[in-house]
């Protein structure tokens, strides 16, 4: 039966993924701990290329998607980094990430781990350097791109001890990045078992989108409006490669994808300026044609085999998995279970409760993910008079208490990139 076969592959790809998922989210939260923004602020104060290349740098490891990149990349520049530092982190942050870095490594092999990273890398310095070159003004000064909203600090007033940064070390990572990447991760996963069941292997061997440029621009069509996250793209891009593309093909996917979507193109370009934005599409349009036609070369030049470097994944085969990966396969399909709880059946009830509040609602359009949940509540507690606030993120919601100005708070809002859609 077609289904089953569809679900067997998904199941087999998710057993494989699960033991370097749950590596990588480990090491979140250890980056949870010892980077902030407020750090990375500091060191990108300047249009320097040291200040975009340690912006790049910054970006590779954090765990941000597309759209989770944008508020934290808006708090740095309201914090004083400069125009071309915020670009090169916009760039190279959502392509990679340490949990996709790991997963990577287990689905596509060392090349692919290796090579995505340093591509970003790349990614983001030209982005930040064209950014100065282009946009940047000359006589822009850090107080002049610095939108003026004070005491934006994460942790400023939160004390310090065990149990806030075991809070830190696990309830970031495995409940609130997660459940950020669930259901992207899920949808990932699944879409990869379609590919798999529907497409014989090598299908596209011999077609002429198989390589080159026809097919990476095929690709980057594709990727481009996309909603996917860097580790939800891995699944995608292994099904491809499998099914005739070359890596460099698939690498334009794992660049383009997680980089773009619809949503934060927009938000870009109301923040950041809309040359700002098409410098943004260009460069990560530009540099993931230029690192998947390098893929291909060092492929052919060194004669690595691409399906001897995924040879371990289980798509091919159900194999016999061991008790560890079992064990984290179970640990993360319950905590995969308890995201999409919060998410779909919790926030039903916490809807129907929000229709009884004497609270003030507050519709805000953009929010994504608990990154954009984060920034937005920091505005709204900005807001002089503001004594209580509560994010709904399914209903778009913000639940506000105290005697404050709706157009002071509006303003605060919307400076960050978010739209009220109240009165």
């Amino acid at each position: 039966m077609f289904v089953f076969d569809i679900l067997r592959a998904t199941f087999i790809l998710f057993i494989e993924m699960s033991p370097y998922l749950i590596l990588g989210l480990l090491f979140v939260g250890l980056l949870n701990i010892f980077i902030s923004k407020d750090l990375i602020a500091k060191h990108i104060g300047d249009s320097s290329f040291i200040s975009v290349l340690k912006a790049a740098l910054f970006g590779i490891p954090l765990p941000l998607c597309s759209c989770g990149v944008i508020p934290a990349s808006v708090y740095m520049a309201k914090n004083g980094a400069s125009k071309p530092a915020v670009v090169a982190f916009l760039i190279a942050t959502p392509q990679t990430g340490i949990d996709s870095i790991m997963a990577t490594y287990g689905m596509l092999g060392p090349v692919f781990a290796v090579f995505r990273p340093i591509a970003a890398l790349l990614a983001g310095i030209v982005g930040g350097l064209l950014t100065h070159t282009f946009v940047f003004d000359k006589g822009e000064t850090k107080s002049d791109f610095k939108i003026s909203l004070d005491s934006y600090s994460l942790d400023a007033h939160k004390k310090r001890d065990f149990r806030y940064y075991l809070k830190k070390m696990l309830v970031y990572p495995f409940v609130e990045f997660l459940d950020d990447i669930a259901v992207q991760f899920i949808i990932g996963l699944f879409i990869a078992g379609l590919i798999s069941y529907f497409v014989p292997d090598d299908f596209f061997g011999n077609s002429i989108i198989s390589n080159g440029l026809p097919g990476m621009l095929a690709l980057l069509l594709m990727a481009i409006p996309m909603y996917v996250c860097a580790t939800a793209s891995i699944p995608i891009a292994l099904s491809l490669i499998l099914k005739g593309f070359s890596p460099g093909v698939a690498f334009v996917f794992l660049a383009a994808g997680p980089a773009t979507n619809a949503a934060s193109l927009s938000v870009i370009s109301k923040v950041l300026g809309k040359r700002t934005a098409a410098l943004y599409v260009s460069v990560i349009s530009l540099t993931a044609i230029l690192s998947g036609l390098l893929l291909d070369w060092i492929f052919a030049i060194t004669d690595i085999n691409i399906f001897e470097q995924i040879a371990n994944s289980g798509i091919h085969h159900i194999g016999i998995f061991s008790i560890f990966q079992w064990s984290l396969s179970v640990i993360l399909f319950i905590l995969l279970s308890m995201s999409i709880y919060r998410k779909f059946i919790k926030s039903k009830f916490r809807k129907d409760e929000t229709m009884q509040t004497d609270k003030r609602k507050i519709f805000i359009d953009g929010m994504t993910c608990n990154h954009c949940v984060a920034n937005v509540k920091n505005a709204i507690q900005n807001t002089a008079g503001v004594e209580s606030v509560e994010i709904i993120l399914s209903e778009n919601l913000a639940l506000v208490t105290g005697d404050f100005s709706f157009d002071e708070l509006k303003n605060n809002v919307e400076k960050i990139g978010y739209k009220v859609n109240n009165e």
